[in-house]
């Protein structure tokens, strides 16, 4: 019961099945109304004249007409948009018309049927047989409508046959019987085939579907920042790389903006990098209120975004940007486990069709950001011709690092670091100086943060570290030489273990150095840093942190570093004899010191009313011009041998 009901129904739940019923039967529309025009004219013809002229003539134009008006009207139909439920009401109207049709023409043939001779008769038969057969296959894809035209037409024709006992029609009408019910059995088995293609049809389309899908979610995925939900690194560089560095210079100006997080560092090592991705969620969701439609916002990595701004953008435009984006980054970022203050330092530079190639647009960003952050944290740079001519600069001195011979060029200076109560020299300070051929003498303030934007200070470091232990061993045992390190030297384990070897390998005693490293370079990656520094010291070296307070540390940090110094920088000593903040800030480091147990050495001594100052507060271990600028090694064992060194207090 259940298999025939399902064929005696509309699958009314399967519009694709409805779809691909009404695509099918669509094209053959054609092929079923000229059938059943061109044979009613036909049998219309052969009976004019001898059955009544209604029969002939009024009837059968009726029937064609009707046959036009559906050809019309299913053309006119079939370019609208059908959607499940239309489609429904067309298959059904198909059944109903089939039905309608069947019985009309039927109806008409049976009418026609006694007014013919034998031929005439024989003609009625034959048309009503082909027809039919030929319909039920030109509705063989709409499987109810075939069974509908064929149980009010073939079953009507096999018993009107019958009664007329004539044994030529009896036999044409078992005969239609049998062939209807062979066509039927194909029609069933087409159809089975028809309703699997349309399934598989479905299948393919849904497993196509989900393919898309899946690859438009890898897509997004790909080009998505999986943290902030930003763009990311990829998607920015795909906007950018059509503009930038696709040969031909575009004819549309437009801007690029880095922007980098002061001080996220400590939060992420203080807090945790739970914490941390925190505030990186909340600093892209206020970037993200930025974004328009001229402006692009992307994650490049870490702590770094992004800014693409279609346009002429003048500066006054960027600069209102930049500060609208620097002071929401200086809002508090208030989370359940703390309270992280940050802010955020942006460079900017433009392009304008007819300036400077855009394939270095990139490179003026950064610097623009570099200069933002050694200068004026937490603002906004736009790049100008001055920094123009600073990076031209900076290119021109890094190749002549690259090329310099780094031996003969590189040689140092030594300041030297004194006991104000025992009045002796402690240590002296390695202070480095590079003189090439092609540039004459360059400040370390210019080359050293030069080199350590690349690879080249690792070399310098050794150079300079090989010269300063050879130098030392030239002083008596109690004296000690302090060396700078820079964040490159401990930031892997292949720099880290070069160093060390070429400690061990030099001769010269470890406890009589001192390997200084600034706030700023540990904070660059703290966690390494610490076990950077506790392999150094097991070598028996001292570890000094250098230019305290100056850099993003907090008092949460100097106890976690494996210290036996820290160094007040020289800022805070220039305004102590007049400025009661100074003192108090050195005061309270002095005591710090001396609560932790570490040496604390105060640096940029000028006068004797600083040393004395210092002294009342504690300090004894001092640096700076008033005991001595720095000097070639051979001065160094003049001022050893000097009487009366101190002056003392």
């Amino acid at each position: 019961m259940r298999a025939i009901s399902e064929l005696l129904s509309l699958q009314r739940d399967n519009s694709e099945l409805l779809r691909a019923q009404l695509d099918a039967f669509s094209r053959q529309i054609p092929l079923l109304y000229s059938t059943l025009l061109i044979s009613t004219l036909a049998v219309a013809a052969t009976h004019h004249g001898h059955a009544p002229v209604y029969l002939t003539l009024y009837i059968p134009a009726v029937l064609a007409a009707a046959c036009l008006w559906r050809v019309i009207m299913w053309w006119r139909t079939s370019a609208e948009q059908t959607d499940d439920e239309a489609a429904y009401r067309k298959v059904r109207s198909v059944i109903v018309l089939a039905i309608i049709l069947g019985v009309g023409f039927s109806s008409w043939s049976f009418a026609l049927f006694p007014y013919g001779d034998a031929y005439r008769q024989g003609h009625v038969a034959f048309y009503m047989a082909i027809t039919v057969i030929g319909c039920i296959f030109c509705l063989m894809h709409v499987r109810l409508a075939a069974f509908t035209l064929t149980a009010v037409v073939v079953l009507p024709y096999a018993l009107f046959f019958l009664s007329t006992a004539n044994p030529v029609f009896v036999s044409i009408s078992v005969n239609v019987v049998l062939v209807a019910i062979a066509m039927i059995y194909i029609l069933l088995t087409n159809y089975r085939t028809f309703a699997a293609m349309v399934a598989s049809r479905k299948e393919l389309m849904i497993q196509h579907e989900e393919t898309q899908r899946l690859s438009d979610e890898n897509m997004r995925l790909a080009n998505l920042d999986s943290l902030t939900d930003l763009p990311n690194r990829r998607q920015f560089f795909a906007r950018l790389q059509p503009l930038a560095f696709d040969g031909a210079a575009p004819s549309e100006p437009f801007s690029v903006g880095l922007l980098d997080l002061d001080g996220f560092k400590p939060v992420n090592d203080l807090f945790g990098h739970a914490v941390g991705d925190k505030v990186l969620i909340e600093v892209g969701r206020r970037l993200e209120s930025f974004v328009t439609e001229d402006v692009f916002v992307a994650r490049l990595g870490g702590d770094e975004f992004g800014l693409l701004m279609k346009g002429d953008n003048s500066a006054e435009v960027l600069m209102e940007l930049g500060r609208a984006i620097c002071a929401d980054l200086e809002r508090p970022f208030e989370m359940p486990e703390a309270t992280a203050k940050l802010s955020g330092s942006i460079g900017f530079a433009q392009y304008r069709p007819g300036g400077p190639a855009p394939t270095h647009v990139m490179d003026r960003a950064d610097y623009a950001l570099y200069h933002a952050k050694q200068n004026q944290r937490g603002t906004a740079v736009i790049f100008s011709e001055g920094l123009e001519s600073q990076l031209l600069e900076m290119t021109r001195i890094e190749q002549e690092l690259r090329r310099s011979d780094l031996e003969k060029d590189l040689s140092l200076v030594f300041q030297p670091v004194v006991d104000v109560v025992e009045g002796e020299v402690l240590a002296f300070e390695a202070l480095a100086r590079w003189s090439p051929l092609a540039l004459g003498n360059v400040p370390p303030s210019i080359f050293i943060p030069i080199a350590e934007r690349t690879e080249i200070i690792n070399r310098i470091t050794a150079t300079l570290l090989a010269k300063a232990l050879e130098a030392a061993k030239s002083w008596p045992d109690h004296v000690r030489i302090t060396f700078n390190l820079s964040v490159r030297d401990i930031s892997s384990k292949a720099s880290l273990l070069r160093l060390i070897s070429l400690i061990e390998k030099s001769g010269f005693p470890a406890n009589r150095l001192i390997l200084e490293i600034t706030e700023t370079a540990l904070m660059r990656d703290f966690d390494m840093a610490v076990e950077a520094l506790t392999l150094l010291k097991r070598l028996g070296l001292e570890i000094a942190l250098d230019d305290f307070g100056t850099g993003h540390s907090s008092l949460g940090y100097v106890h976690r570093l494996p210290l036996d110094r820290i160094k007040v920088d020289r800022s805070f000593v220039a305004n102590i004899e007049t400025d009661d903040v100074s003192r108090s800030i050195v005061k309270t480091i002095i005591d710090l010191c001396n609560n932790l147990g570490v040496k604390c050495v105060v640096e940029g001594m000028e006068t004797r009313e600083q040393v004395e100052i210092l002294r009342s507060f504690g300090c004894s271990r001092m640096q700076g011009y008033y005991f001595g600028r720095p000097v070639p090694l051979e001065e160094t064992h003049a001022y050893l041998e000097r009487d009366g060194l101190l002056m003392r207090a």
